[in-house]
Order: structure tokens, then C-alpha cells, then sequence
């Protein structure tokens, strides 16, 4: 049986990374049905329940693995910002993502490179991960260069598939070497 408690798990300067609680929920509908979020992701917007069974299915990864694209939340006023966490994506069941969707009147300042860093440094330091990569459409180059800003590398070119779709798409990676590297060089 899923929480919906919004337990925290990480804080940063500006943000609270937490279990969704359910009143986070029409602020992720509202965000996975806005075109402009799907523009830069392909496929279609989602419907109100499809959204609540991905954040179900967030709570219930933490839950059991202590991974999940969970919430975030701007400490200042408490507003919910979007998504970010760790996963394992369907097409590298082996390895763990690091994701992230934001609403898209929260782009531009920097709160998705925050969340990442911290889940990052959780997965590596806290878990203990040999790796963490992330994976987007070839075309999402916002994607493309938060994953550069925060130290990761170009592996492949990839066809994923993700939630039932199949996508032209980018592999990134870093190591946990890189990332202790990363942390002391700035």
C-alpha cells in the first residue's frame, strides 16, 4: 500500500526531495499534460490517471528499493517543482538512471541540476553505485546538457524504449570514480 507521507529523503540549498503526498498529485498531472514538457520528451501528454500510476509506481520503487523519481519541492514556499530521482529504465535493467521532469515554469533556474546533483551523490555515496546513467530523446537538448553540467559522458547512440515507447535516444554515464573526482574539482 503506497504512503503518500512525503517523507524526505534529501535536501539541498533551495529544495526538498520527498515521497509524493497527495496533494503533489494534480501538480504532476498538471505537468506530464503540458505540451511544452512533451515537446521536449516525444510522445503524447498524459492523462490525470496515467500520471497518478507513475507517481504510484515512484512511491512503490522507493519503497522497495530505495530508488524512485520522486518528488521535489522548493523549500522557500513549499511549491511542487516537478520530479527527480533514481531508477532502473526498462531498456538498462542492469543499471540505475538519474531523471528528471520539471513543470516548465520552474526551467532555467537550475533547480533540475540541484535535485540531480544531490540524487547523484546519494546513489553513489549512500548506495554505493558503480554507475549511474541517464537517458533521453536525441533531440532534448536541455536534457543533453544538464546531463553534461553534471560531469556525465557521452556513451551511445541507443534505441530506448520507456514506458511502452520506442525512441531514438542518447546514453550518458558517469562512474562513481567520476564523481568523487567531480566533487573535489568544483
Amino acid at each position: 500500500m503506497t504512503r503518500w507521507d512525503g517523507t524526505t529523503v534529501l535536501t539541498t540549498s533551495r529544495l526538498v526531495l520527498r515521497t509524493y503526498r497527495p496533494d503533489d498529485l494534480p501538480g504532476f498531472a498538471a505537468l506530464n499534460a503540458d505540451p511544452l514538457v512533451y515537446e521536449q520528451l516525444g510522445g503524447q501528454p498524459l492523462s490525470r490517471e496515467h500520471s497518478d500510476e507513475i507517481a504510484e509506481w515512484a512511491e512503490e520503487c522507493f519503497e522497495k528499493d530505495g530508488l524512485g523519481l520522486l518528488a521535489v519541492e522548493r523549500r522557500s514556499d513549499g511549491e511542487y517543482l516537478g520530479m527527480c530521482g533514481l531508477h532502473h529504465q526498462e531498456s538498462f535493467p542492469d543499471d540505475v538512471e538519474i531523471a528528471w521532469r520539471f513543470a516548465s515554469q520552474h526551467w532555467g533556474r537550475g533547480y533540475a541540476t540541484e535535485a540531480a546533483r544531490a540524487w547523484l551523490g546519494y546513489g553513489f555515496t549512500e548506495l554505493g553505485l558503480p554507475r549511474i546513467i541517464s537517458v533521453t530523446d536525441l533531440d532534448n537538448v536541455r536534457s543533453i546538457d544538464l546531463m553534461k553540467r553534471l560531469g556525465m559522458s557521452f556513451v551511445e547512440n541507443s534505441v530506448i524504449v520507456d514506458d511502452g515507447m520506442t525512441f531514438d535516444g542518447v546514453l550518458y554515464a558517469m562512474a562513481s570514480h567520476q564523481w568523487a573526482g567531480h566533487q573535489t574539482s568544483g
